[in-house]
Formats: structure tokens, C-alpha cells, sequence
């Protein structure tokens, strides 16, 4: 900040000021407009800046307006650093910049790393895991000088909100002070090389420094006013918009004010003018002033008038008088905190914040109090590393020992940082996403969460997700929760695109959190969903500020009309479910007044209309409170009167007030029961993402219940699948799953049966390239997985330029497993790619299998198992069979290699359908590969130990169909993707099936 400047060496009272000589120009030209001698009234008015800010920070009643302590610091920092540069121009001629950067690393970074490896040190030991990780990513950036641009990301992303204040966030002045000084100093050092011939005319290089500043101040501030406007974060935060603050201490050094005389009560009303303006502004400031805007003129020119008034004009010495604002500030009590405001600054925010983190939230009392104890690190930090360092003649000899300095402040934090977060993350746990097709089934209803099996116990086990995962288990429906600045929703359709019924999901984003149940009972009955969802926007038109923009929420008013309108003239929706935070006025008869108006166009439609009843907020971060007690089930449990509310719009529609419309709420299964409190974690599922918002993995176990309610009122038919477990056939055989692939030309295989991989790797990339070297990248269009008319699904690889895509998909369903004793038979017809020969090269079709515990973290191959029921490579009339198990290298499956069968000649497997198969069968105890229901490759229980067998194949598994195009397998056999190899060469897919047979007392399988 701008105290970050030291003040000159203290000099007797009787020492004349240290001044260059004078030009033969005279004042208007000499060595610096103002001159060089130190401003002890400068060093006070730093005091009165960082005593604002404590105040504010402290919550000391009355003293709101505290922040815009900040303001005077930029400014007096414009000034100062300006003042020193355009001497140095106009002294040497040129501005070095290696002594120049030297100086503020040396003065500036020392301590600000002690206090960084301190927060970062006492971070390990007061705060919770999961907030231990945000503060070693913000003791990163702030040791990089980009703390306000990390804030800015935070503070900008709805989706991000409800995480606890971090103790570097005022680290955000000192990131936007310091990029001030990057960027100014070699500017002006530009623009003095290009006034060189002029420079020994200092007002030449004064003139064209001025005229840079003026016209950059004018951008900035019109920049500050925009972003003011839009982005209250980005304005507050952003360094573009304060640069004007420091532009208007800038050409306070630049201008000809020492040419004046203006008669000293002029002065005198100007530099107390501003002092009492700056006073005002703490008093009459708070939250709620749209800052930085025009209102941060006041402080800004206020701090600029005390400064002015005590500029010295021609001939003078100092102009401080017996009664001007500059003899006050002067004082040894004011000089004295203002030398210790860097460093004051550093320690006072840390402390207030740590001491919360452990204590809990504190009055004004305790925390002023806490305040005045960082007096104590603040002097001691003062008193043994910035003034060595700032005084040392070693040090300061050279500009590259400064540097030295600067460098290893930042290294020791960064480095501190990187230790602590990893050992964090590694007892965390990962933070890959959930696979929620692996989750347990929810209960349909009772007090229960889980669906409850015999013998089962929901209190063991890790909590789903772990509190890193949950911190990011958002709705999977990318950007169709649409951002505060956003006035118009995207199509956002999901499932079947092109089927003519749908589901609407409307509200805000409590809305948005339904999404992946609403998908799920979309898909069981071959319909679309339809999401418009905007972020902190109410569904009832209500006016309503936004936290993210600093003002006026129109853009919710011109989202929610456009929508309301959109599904007015659009077709008619089967199903639109409503949802909305329930607290944005506490007015019964205006919410009341205003759902009306919202429901009334919505009744329209016809289409009936559900509301599904907002869940409990418990307004604290409740995956950090778990990360610090992630065994103790009741640790973060919250207040139900408070969570938990009545709800004004469900009790009208319960009352018949509301008609045509529907209410339904599974807030008896979240907060169960009549206690004062509701639970954090149920059945070891974690049910919050941040303060207000349901986990993704909550809202997925809670689809069946949210069905049987649905369906229960009338709104939602019931899905026409069985209810009960087939039947065995004649043959013995109970037939699990069969896709006969019929369907549209051009159109996607059945979401409820198949989920496409994209990209290159699972969630959290743990084997790049999907672990094989493929090049490909996996998509779900339809140019590369698609159903062909005619009863076939077509897997094609294509390339455009160098870049290949292809196709993989597997299976919703992970429990594909053999009863005890049984036999698990998965079979698919399938014609190979009509390629060969070096069209063919890199060419890599396959049908396989892998564990179900694969998909917890993506993690742990090939131990959970892998059948490759069919491979071939590079277009050969051949195919293989492998099971992979065990170790990564070597083992009982002669890792990577496998237990292959090698190459079964099939001359027709290009150009005709052949049936490829896999038996698992656990009373013979082994695994057999079929050709056309010709066993070609067994393996045996007997080529493993029994807990190797186990692993991989006495569990669930899913099916993989995919076409590779490049990798490991292709460049083993002797050849691999070039220019010639031909792409739009699809592997055809007649029909796949997944049948058991037997179990314990039954027959087995031949």
C-alpha cells in the first residue's frame, strides 16, 4: 500500500533539507517540483488511512466508511512514487529501474513473507482441512502479487459463495499496489527515453508524464464507473479500475503547484477540507455506497487536498503553520503509526480472521481488541526484518541483492504454501469427481435417506462425497444456470433432445440443484428436460439486489419476462417444477403478490406446475465444518429455525390459495424429526456443496423419493419399466439388459442405458489418454456416435485436420455381476471397421469390461479387473480376448500385457456380424471368451491367489463399446495413425446383452 514507502532518514530539527541544485532555468525547471525533503505530514496521514481500515475491519460501530482508508493510500502512493521517479528523469536523465525495483522488494516483500509463512504455518494448526487448501491457494497468490484477481474470480462466481473469509484478503491492496509499481515505473522510464533530448527542460519530461497520466486517469476512472455498474467485485478488486486514484496522486507530484502562493488561509481551508471529508466518509459510508464510483472521488480528491495544502510553493521551505491540518498530522503519535502502518496493515487481518476460525464469530469489542494485539507482531516485525533489511549498506550496495531479497521473500511462502496444501489434499482425499452411477439406491420413502438392505449399515464408511468433492459437486448441466450478467437462457435441453414432451426446471439456481434427479425421471420415460435457470435470481418477480453486480438486479427482471414468454409461445411442456430460495423479502403480502404474478402465465401454459419446497440453508460452510470432523455425523449439524423456515408459498398452495399448482418437499428426510437442529451429514452422505445448496450426490439419491412425490400428486406419470427383476427364461438364463439399438437415423443411443466418456481421460485425468496412448478424443456427437436406422449402432472415427474424434460409451449400470455360484454372460453382435492395410493403421475397435469400483476416483486398475471380450488392431483378420487383474507390473496377469488368448483368425469380422462373448463363472471358477459360442480362451481361479480372483471378477462391472484410434496396442502390432489411415470407417454394433444363469444350488454353464 502507499505506506509501503519509507520514510527518509530522520533528520535534526536544524539540518537543512537535502535539495538538488537549481537549474539555471530556475523552480520551473529544477530537479523536482517538489522537492525531495521528507513529508512527516505525509507519514501521519498513513496513519489516519490504516487507523480507517482497522476500524473497519474491527466492526467498531459508527466507523462503516472505514475502507476508503484504502483510497488514501493509493493516492499518497501516486504521489510519492511519481515524485521520486520524474526527480530521478529529470536528474539524470533516465530512470533506473533495477535500483528502483531493489529498493520497494527490499522495503516491501520481507515482511510481507513473514506474515504469509505465518498465516500459512497457523492456518495448519487453527483452521479445518478443506479451508486449509483455500488459504495455501491464497497465500500462493498473494505471494505472487495477484491476490485481488484471485478474489476477483471468487467473489464474481455465484456458484462459488458461502466460503469463509480468508485471512489474506486485504492482500488484495497491497497485489493491486504492487502491480502499480510493475507497470508504472518502467512506463515512465518509456516515456522519459522518448523526451530524451528534452529532459534537461524538466518541465518537457513533466509535461509528457502529465499528459500520459491525465489521459490514463480519465480511462481508468471511466473504467472504475462502468465496472461499478456491473461487476461490483471486479470494480472494488481490479487494478484497471483504481489506477485513476494513483493517477490523481501522480499529478499531484507533476503539476506546478510549488509556482503558487495562494494565500495561506487557502490553504489552511483546503488541507482541513479534506481531512473533514475524509472523516466524513468513514462516518457516512458502508455497505451499501456503490463503490468505488463516483463515490470514490470524495476520499480520493479529500486525501489530495491535504496533501496540496501542504506542498511548499517558490522560495518556501514548508508551509505547515501553526494551524494547518499538516502540523497535526506531523505529531509524534500519528508519525509513530504511520511508520508501523505497513506492517500493522500485514497483521491485523490475519489475526481477527484465525482468531474467528477458532473462537467463532466475535463482537466489535473482542475484535478491536484483537486488533490492538497485532500492535505487538506488526513491531516486532518493524523492528527486526524491515528496517535491517530497508537499512542495510550490504544489501542496498547492489540493486541485484535487493532483487536477491525480493526473490526469496517470494519463494519462502510460495514453497511453504505448496507443503502444507499437498499434505492437506493427500488426507483429504481426492477431489476427482463422484461417480454417481455408483452411489447407493435412495429410499423411496420412510425417515430414511438410503434404501436399507439386510445387513447393511449406513454408518460405516467414508462420507459421498468427501468435503474437497463436494465443494465442487455441482449440477452436471454446464451453463445453463446462467451467470447474474446474463439475460437470456440458453436452449438447455437435455435427454431426448427430440422428443415433443418435456420437463421444465425453473427458478434459481435452488432450482438448478434438481437438475440431475429431473434428468433421470426425464430419461425413464423417453422425454427431454428443459432448464432455465438464472443465478440468484427470484422466480417471483420481486426487485432485488445483486450481490455480485453491487446493484439493481434488471438483468433478473429481463431473464425472468423473456423466459415467462418463451413458454407462453412455446410448445407445451408436460411437466414445468418450480423451485426458489424462499428468503429474498420476509414481506408476506409482496412475495404473496408477487408469485401471483409469475404463476399466472405459468398456469397458462396448462401444463401442470409442481413447487417443490426450498431446502434447508444452513447458512455456514458446511464442507469445511465436515473436513474437521468427517467421522462425527452430528459435529456440523445447524439450527432448524433458522435453516429451516416456513415456507410462504407452500403453505398457501397447502391451503387451496394458489391453484394449479403443486407442492411437494423432501425436507422431512433432510432435517428429520422435531429437534432444534438438522444434519450436515446422512446415511455418510454429505448433503450441502457450500451454505445454502444441496450436493449433486444428495439431490441424485434423493430421485427416487422426488419421483414417488411427483407421481403421488398426479403430476408425473409413473415410468412404464417393470418394477421387479425379470423372470428366467426357458433356458434358465435372466436376461439383465438387451439394446437391440433401434431407434432414428442419426440419433443417440438410449441415455438410459449408455453415458458417453469424453475428452481424453475420466474426470481428474488420473490416466492421461485414457492409459492406452491413444490421440483420439472421445465426443458425443452424433458424426461419431450415432444409431443407424436400421436396428445397428455405428461407432466412427473422424478426423479433421490432424485432430481425431471418436467414440466411447458405456453403461448406466455398474452392477452387472454373477449370483453366488453363478454365471455372468455379456455378449454382443458386432461388425468391425471395413478397413485394412495402411488405411487401417491405428484403427483399435473394442468391447470390454471394467470393475464397478473403477468408477470411485477412476483409480485402482488393474486390480478391480478388465475382460476385453473383443479387440482387433489396424484392419488384421484377427481378434483377441484378454483379462487383466492384479498388479500394474507383472503379477498374476503379466502386466500390462494381460492373459491374452492372441490372434483368432476371423476373415469375415470386417464385413459381416459376429458374436463376441464373455462368460464369468464363478462355480467353475472361470472366465471363458466365446467366437460365435466357440470357447477360443479361458482363464482359471487357479492362475491367481483368491484375493487377486476376487478383485476382479466377483463384483459389479459395466460395458465399454469404443473405437480407439492410435496407442500402445496398434504400435505393438506394427503400425500406428499416419497420413494414410482412412477415417468415417465405423465399428457396427447389432445388439449387446447381459444375462445370469444358476447360483448357489443352480446349474452351470458349459
Amino acid at each position: 500500500m502507499p505506506f509501503l514507502l519509507a520514510p527518509g532518514p530522520r533528520r535534526k530539527p536544524s539540518a537543512p533539507p537535502l535539495t538538488p541544485p537549481p537549474s539555471r532555468s530556475g523552480g520551473e525547471s529544477g530537479p523536482s517540483p517538489h522537492r525531495s525533503t521528507f513529508r512527516p505530514d505525509i507519514e501521519g496521514l498513513r496513519a489516519v488511512a490504516v487507523l480507517a481500515v482497522l476500524a473497519f475491519h474491527a466492526e467498531i460501530p459508527g466507523l462503516a466508511g472505514g475502507f476508503i482508508g484504502v483510497d488514501v493510500f493509493f493516492v499518497i502512493s501516486g504521489y510519492l512514487i511519481t515524485g521520486l521517479l520524474v526527480r530521478e528523469a529529470v536528474s539524470t536523465g533516465r530512470i533506473r529501474l533495477g535500483d528502483f525495483f531493489s529498493r520497494r522488494a527490499r522495503r516491501l516483500l520481507p515482511s510481507a513473507a513473514v506474515v504469509l509463512a505465518a498465516v500459512a504455518v497457523a492456518g495448519a494448526w487453527l483452521t479445518v482441512p478443506l479451508r486449509r487448501t483455500d488459504l495455501e491457494y491464497d497465500v500462493l497468490s498473494a505471494a505472487l502479487s495477484l491476490a485481488n484477481w484471485r478474489f476477483v474470480s471468487q467473489r464474481t462466481d455465484y456458484l462459488a459463495a458461502g466460503h469463509d473469509q480468508s485471512p489474506l484478503l486485504h492482500f488484495w491492496s497491497l497485489a493491486v499496489e504492487e502491480q502499480f509499481y510493475l507497470f508504472w515505473a518502467p512506463l515512465l522510464a518509456v516515456v522519459v527515453l522518448c523526451a530524451a533530448r528534452a529532459v534537461r527542460r524538466g518541465r518537457a519530461v513533466r509535461s509528457v508524464v502529465a499528459l500520459v497520466t491525465g489521459a490514463l486517469a480519465l480511462g481508468s476512472f471511466a473504467l472504475s464507473l462502468h465496472w461499478t455498474e456491473h461487476s461490483v467485485s471486479l470494480a472494488y478488486l481490479g487494478t484497471p479500475s483504481r489506477v485513476w486514484q494513483f493517477g490523481v496522486g501522480a499529478l499531484l507530484a507533476l503539476l506546478p503547484w510549488h509556482l503558487l502562493r495562494g494565500p495561506r488561509t487557502l490553504r489552511l481551508l483546503c488541507g482541513w477540507g479534506g481531512a473533514a471529508a475524509i472523516g466524513w466518509c468513514v462516518v457516512a459510508y458502508d455497505a451499501s455506497t456503490p463503490y468505488p464510483g463516483y463515490a470514490a472521488l470524495v476520499p480520493t480528491l479529500a486525501t489530495a487536498a491535504v496533501i496540496l495544502a501542504a506542498i511548499p510553493g517558490r522560495g518556501e521551505r514548508n508551509v505547515q503553520g501553526p494551524y494547518g491540518v499538516g502540523r497535526l498530522l506531523a505529531g509524534r503519535a500519528p508519525r509513530a503509526v504511520g511508520r508501523l502502518s505497513y506492517t500493522l496493515y500485514l497483521w491485523h487481518w490475519p489475526v481477527l480472521v484465525l482468531a474467528e476460525a477458532r473462537l467463532g464469530a466475535l463482537g466489535w469489542p473482542a475484535r478491536t481488541a484483537l486488533t490492538l494485539a497485532a500492535v505487538l507482531p506488526a513491531l516486532a516485525t518493524m523492528r527486526w526484518v524491515e528496517q535491517p533489511l530497508r537499512r542495510s549498506r550490504t544489501v542496498s550496495e547492489l540493486p541485484r541483492r535487493g532483487l536477491a531479497v525480493g526473490v526469496s521473500a517470494i519463494v519462502l511462502p510460495v514453497a511453504l504454501a505448496l507443503v502444507v496444501g499437498t499434505a492437506t489434499l493427500h488426507l483429504m482425499g481426492p477431489a476427482t469427481p463422484v461417480d454417481v452411477k455408483g452411489l447407493p439406491p435412495g429410499a423411496v420413502s420412510g425417515p430414511s435417506l438410503l434404501a436399507r438392505t439386510p445387513g447393511a449399515s449406513a454408518g460405516e464408511g467414508p462420507v459421498v462425497p468427501n468435503p474437497a468433492q463436494a465443494r465442487k459437486d455441482f449440477p452436471p448441466d454446464r451453463d445453463c444456470q446462467v451467470a447474474p450478467e446474463v439475460t437470456r437462457s440458453p436452449q438447455c435441453l437435455f435427454g431426448a433432445v427430440d422428443s415433443p414432451d418435456r420437463i421444465v426446471l425453473l427458478g434459481d439456481s435452488h432450482a438448478g440443484q434438481w437438475f440431475s434427479p429431473m434428468l433421470a425421471l426425464a430419461a425413464q420415460r423417453g422425454w427431454a428436460l428443459q432448464e432455465l435457470v438464472k443465478q440468484g435470481c427470484p422466480l417471483a418477480q420481486l426487485a432485488v439486489d445483486s450481490p455480485q453486480l453491487g446493484r439493481a438486479y434488471r438483468e433478473c427482471d429481463t431473464w425472468r419476462a423473456d423466459t415467462l414468454e418463451r413458454l407462453r409461445t412455446g410448445p407445451k411442456p408436460r411437466l414445468i417444477v418450480i423451485a426458489s430460495l424462499n428468503r429474498y423479502t420476509t414481506d408476506r403480502q409482496l412475495l404473496a403478490a408477487a408469485w401471483e404474478k409469475t404463476l399466472r402465465p405459468l398456469r397458462a401454459t396448462g401444463a401442470p406446475i409442481v413447487y417443490i419446497e426450498d431446502t434447508p440453508v444452513p447458512g455456514t460452510d458446511i464442507p469445511a465444518c465436515v473436513s474437521g470432523a468427517p467421522d462425527d455425523d452430528a459435529a456440523c449439524a445447524f439450527s432448524r429455525a433458522e435453516a429451516v423456515p416456513a415456507d410462504p408459498l407452500a403453505r398457501r398452495i397447502a391451503s387451496g390459495a394458489v391453484p394449479g399448482v403443486r407442492s411437494i418437499s423432501v425436507n422431512p428426510v433432510l432435517c428429520p424429526g422435531d429437534g432444534p437442529t438438522c444434519p450436515a451429514v446422512r446415511d455418510r452422505i454429505l448433503l450441502y456443496r457450500d451454505d445454502a445448496h444441496l450436493t449433486n450426490v444428495a439431490a441424485v439419491v434423493l430421485a427416487p423419493r422426488l419421483e414417488r412425490l411427483l407421481t403421488d400428486s398426479g403430476a408425473l406419470p409413473a415410468a412404464t419399466a417393470p418394477a421387479t427383476p425379470a423372470a428366467p427364461g426357458a433356458d434358465g438364463w435372466t436376461e439383465l439388459l438387451r439394446d437391440d439399438f433401434e431407434g432414428p437415423a442419426g440419433s443417440r443411443p438410449s441415455p438410459a442405458d449408455w453415458s458417453h466418456d469424453l475428452g481424453t481421460c475420466y474426470p481428474g485425468c488420473p490416466a492421461p489418454q485414457w492409459g492406452t496412448g491413444e490421440i483420439g478424443t472421445m465426443t458425443d456427437s452424433t458424426d461419431n456416435v450415432r444409431l443407424d436406422g436400421k436396428g445397428a449402432l455405428e461407432i466412427v472415427p473422424t478426423r479433421e485436420g490432424e485432430r481425431w474424434s471418436s467414440g466411447r460409451i458405456e453403461t448406466v449400470r455398474s452392477d452387472f455381476a454373477p449370483p453366488p455360484g453363478g454365471v455372468l454372460r455379456i455378449e454382443a453382435s458386432i461388425a468391425l471397421p471395413d478397413v485394412t492395410g495402411p488405411k487401417a493403421a491405428g484403427y483399435w475397435p473394442a468391447f470390454w469390461t471394467l470393475g464397478a469400483p473403477l468408477r470411485d476416483g477412476y483409480t485402482g486398475w488393474p486390480g478391480v479387473g478388465e475382460l476385453d471380450i473383443m479387440e482387433s488392431v489396424n484392419g488384421r483378420d484377427t481378434v483377441f480376448g484378454s483379462m487383466h487383474c492384479g498388479v500394474l507390473e507383472g503379477g498374476p496377469c503379466e502386466e500390462p500385457v494381460g492373459l491374452t488368448s492372441g490372434p483368432q483368425v476371423c476373415a469375415s469380422c470386417r464385413t459381416e456380424f459376429h458374436a463376441y462373448a464373455v462368460e464369468v463363472d464363478l462355480g467353475a471358477r472361470e472366465v471363458r471368451w466365446y467366437l460365435d459360442d466357440r470357447v477360443y480362451h479361458r482363464v482359471s481361479a487357479g492362475r491367481m491367489d483368491a484375493g487377486t480372483w476376487k478383485r476382479a471378477v466377483d463384483h459389479g462391472v459395466f460395458l465399454i463399446l469404443n473405437v480407439a484410434i492410435g496407442g500402445k496396442l496398434p504400435a505393438a502390432d506394427g503400425a500406428t495413425a499416419g497420413p494414410a489411415t482412412e477415417p468415417g470407417h465405423p465399428m457396427r454394433v447389432d445388439q449387446v446383452t447381459v444375462k445370469v444363469k444358476g447360483g448357489e444350488g443352480g446349474e452351470g454353464s458349459g
